[in-house]
């Protein structure tokens, strides 16, 4: 079984909240899961939902302020074991190419 979430974790407040999501990103070192994080927010995979729920609740808590939002989309796979990376692979493979990427 694969878990794949997205998740956003951030203060509500006004000016720059990298810092913060930082503190996000980071917590989720700490659980069996891998992730990518994107502008929009971050992919995390997890063999199970329980360990993604404990990576979710970490990443949530290391958020400082009086307010913070989070907000996770949850494909719980429970009968495959299909990738976050393969699920982007077989929408290029439908494609016929790479999908375009943002570049520096």
């Amino acid at each position: 079984m694969t878990v794949i979430a997205l998740l956003s974790v951030a203060p509500v407040r006004e000016g720059s909240m990298a810092a913060d999501v930082a503190k996000a990103v980071e917590a989720l070192d700490d659980f069996d899961v891998s992730y990518e994080t994107t502008p929009m927010g971050t992919t995390i995979e997890a063999g199970d939902v329980g360990t993604l729920f404990d990576a979710v609740e970490a990443a949530h808590e290391a958020v400082p302020g009086d307010r913070v939002s989070t907000f996770l989309k949850i494909d719980d796979k429970r009968t495959s074991d299909e990738s976050a990376a393969e699920k982007v692979a077989d929408v290029e493979r439908e494609l016929g190419r790479e999908a375009r990427r943002r570049t520096e």
